[in-house]
């Protein structure tokens, strides 16, 4: 199978890296780096050279053209997502898509009528679901073992410079609803299995005013409750001097602890942190990637498809019409930014 990559960053890297991984391992010894497509004709050209790529081009519409490329993993910045995942859609190729799929919600649904009109695979890079803490967790959660009442995550990271997390200067905006409180939203959705139920939860978001750093919104945070009555609050910002991820699922028989990649109850460890990286076959991202190789293959929906993100991305709608609320009373970002 012949792949393709959109994007030569930090994340496009990593997905290089468990592609060639899942094929020197043998778990996928068919799978074939074929092309990359990037903005800047050097950058894109090296990331060729390094992983042995035939085809390195800055015009989608050739790397497309190509009949030979069967799958596309796009890594490009998050406002192009949608429209490169349609045209790669449109062009007979399957798709798996970094988060976000869309910056809306109506996007989101749009394009997972495309992938079955067109009867291609689409799938979104939600990896949190693929970390073994988390899998336990959900575990626990589906067996019936622990019964959450409720469940409390903070994602944070800072972003008070358009950096990403290995310090690579950014020539776009991050998002910190649609981008981080993608990732938290669905893991927490996805514990509790409303993923699987395609429901639709309340949800009430308190959004700060835009920031004077990136005039985006730095902060916000999300109260979400479900049809069983369980309640999910989301904290998230741009502003923290150290990252901070966790989750905590509280339960009628016991309270969970997701931090630092351990997940733990009140008296001990239950799993330690996954340190595998990109490179190897067993690590979160190659594991994913791998499912969306397996769907393609066995011609079924992947684990993390359109539908199955659509009840996240329903919340982070209900959040943006805030945000957009607020611009609308405030007027622009750029007038109006909140200083410190």
């Amino acid at each position: 199978m012949n792949v393709a990559i959109l994007g030569y960053g930090s994340i496009a890297l990593d997905h290089a890296h468990a592609v060639a991984a899942l094929r020197e391992s043998g778990v996928r010894p068919d799978l074939n780096l074929y092309g990359v497509m990037g903005p800047k004709k050097e950058p894109t050209a090296a990331f060729g050279r390094e992983f042995g790529i035939p085809v390195a081009t800055a015009s989608l519409d050739e790397l497309l053209g190509h009949p030979n490329v069967e799958a596309v993993i796009v890594c490009s910045p998050s406002p192009d997502h949608a429209e490169q995942t349609e045209r790669c859609l449109r062009a007979g190729k399957h798709v798996l898509c970094e988060i976000p799929l869309a910056l809306s919600l109506a996007e989101t649904e749009r394009l997972t009528e495309l992938a079955d009109e067109v009867d291609r695979r689409l799938m979104v890079c939600h990896t949190q679901r693929y970390l073994p803490a988390l899998m336990e967790a959900r575990r626990l959660i589906a067996a019936g073992e622990i019964h959450p009442h409720a469940i409390v995550s903070r994602y944070m990271f800072g972003r008070r410079e358009n950096v990403n997390w290995r310090g690579r200067r950014r020539t776009w905006t991050d998002n910190l609803l649609w981008h981080h409180g993608g990732h938290a939203v669905d893991a927490a959705l996805w514990l509790l299995g409303v993923a699987d139920r395609d429901e639709t939860v309340a949800t009430v978001a308190q959004v700060a005013l835009p920031g004077a750093d990136l005039g985006i919104p730095m902060d916000l945070s999300l109260a979400m409750r479900t049809a069983r009555d369980q309640l999910v609050t989301v904290a998230m910002s741009y502003h923290v001097h150290f990252p901070v991820h966790d989750y905590l699922i509280i339960g009628e028989e016991r309270t969970l602890l997701f931090a630092e990649g351990c997940l733990r109850d009140g008296e001990r460890v239950l799993v330690e942190a996954d340190r595998s990286e990109a490179g190897t076959p067993d690590s979160a991202i190659a594991r994913q990637d791998a499912e969306f190789f397996a769907a393609i293959r066995e011609g079924r929906e992947p684990a993390v498809s359109g539908r199955s993100v659509r009840p996240a991305m329903a919340a982070l709608q209900a959040a943006q019409d805030v945000i957009d609320g607020r611009r609308a009373e405030i007027g622009s970002d750029a007038q109006h930014p909140r200083h410190p």
